[in-house]
């Protein structure tokens, strides 16, 4: 009797094409602003609205620029409502093919980093924050870490450094001040995690400044006057 045949093994390949990315921008309507806020967005959500969220900071020397991750999906499966009445949410990545997609999002920031910098019709250099909300807490970090773009301040907002931002990254994070901000009620980003994130940010010799505010995993506008350093 033969043996059993072992089924094949499928192989792993990679192919480079070029896709359309979106953004939206509020503010700038000087043509040379002195500051510009890169906001990223969380999970499911989408930069058109997201942007919205920081319409307090928008004036004619300010720009926001809402970056939009480039995989999308319905928020709610297909038996609960057609195509036309489902969400639309997008995620920066998944666990799935991870280098690949860190690198590809990256590639996607600095690509925008370099056309928003192209178009500042000022003389001087733009100050540059960088606020990552949720899930683009973890994408703001990777593109601090793995790019190359000038960045002034890394704002995370209701996340964390994503776990691999460890002490082969730490030169690039010590290079960018970086600022915390959780609400109290935060129920992703809890006391504990916090206090943890303390101690690791302190091993690694990073310096950062931590704001609280009274509320839940949201953009609260109340913090904008304390972030406000033009």
């Amino acid at each position: 009797m033969s043996e059993p045949r072992t089924a094949p093994q499928p192989h792993s390949h990679h192919l480079r094409v070029q896709r359309t990315a979106r953004y939206f921008t509020l503010g700038g309507e000087s043509g040379a602003p002195k500051t510009i806020w890169f906001v990223l967005h969380g999970y499911g959500q989408l930069a058109a609205q997201f942007v919205r969220y920081f319409a307090d900071l928008a004036d004619p020397d300010t720009l926001i620029v809402a970056p939009e991750a480039m995989n999308r999906f319905y928020l709610v499966s297909v038996d609960k409502a057609p195509a036309r009445d489902r969400a639309v949410g997008a995620t920066w990545m998944t666990r799935e093919d991870r280098d690949s997609e860190i690198a590809d999002y990256v590639e996607y920031l600095e690509a925008l980093h370099e056309e928003i910098a192209a178009n500042n019709g000022s003389e001087f250099p733009a100050m540059i924050n960088l606020v990552g909300f949720s899930q683009g807490a973890a994408t703001a970090t990777r593109w601090v870490t793995h790019g190359r773009a000038r960045i002034d301040r890394l704002i995370l907002w209701g996340g964390l450094l994503p776990p691999d931002a460890e002490i082969q990254h730490a030169g690039a994070l010590r290079n960018v001040p970086l600022t915390l901000v959780i609400g109290d009620r935060d129920h992703y980003v809890t006391e504990e995690m916090v206090a943890n994130e303390k101690a690791r940010l302190d091993g690694l010799r990073i310096p950062y400044e931590l704001i609280e505010f009274a509320g839940g995993h949201v953009v609260n506008r109340s913090v904008f006057s304390r972030l406000r350093r033009d």
